[in-house]
């Protein structure tokens, strides 16, 4: 969505400085071959402009995606490790649990049987 929203700017940039020079140009006192000659240069380099802002942009999206994808990554490793360590104590917890109930229930078994 951020890429789109990029890509609508850079678009929008290159729209409105081509119409900015073109406005400037067509209201400046000069001949048509000037003029032509103006136009042409000043189109060359704002796509000059434009392609360089494309690419530093691409470049700085490509930076901050792999940034989250190494965040996310991370993020995932130490929920999956948190995770295995709750296992664990709830196996830990269930054993303890299933030792007391063997014992309380071999208990009274036991008394009776040291009673006799």
């Amino acid at each position: 969505m951020a890429e789109n929203d990029q890509s609508g700017f850079v678009k929008g940039f290159l729209i409105g400085s081509i119409m900015g020079v073109l406005a400037g140009l067509l209201f400046a006192p000069k001949s048509g071959k000037e003029l032509r000659e103006d136009i042409k240069q000043r189109g060359e380099e704002v796509f000059d402009e434009a392609k360089q802002i494309y690419s530093e942009t691409r470049t700085k999206a490509g930076a901050i995606l792999d940034d989250a994808r190494t965040r996310a990554e991370s993020l995932i490793k130490e929920a999956n490790r948190q995770l295995a360590e709750a296992r664990q104590k709830a196996r830990e917890v269930l054993k303890r649990g299933d030792k007391k109930t063997e014992e309380e229930a071999a208990g009274p078994e036991e008394n009776t049987q040291a009673g006799v």
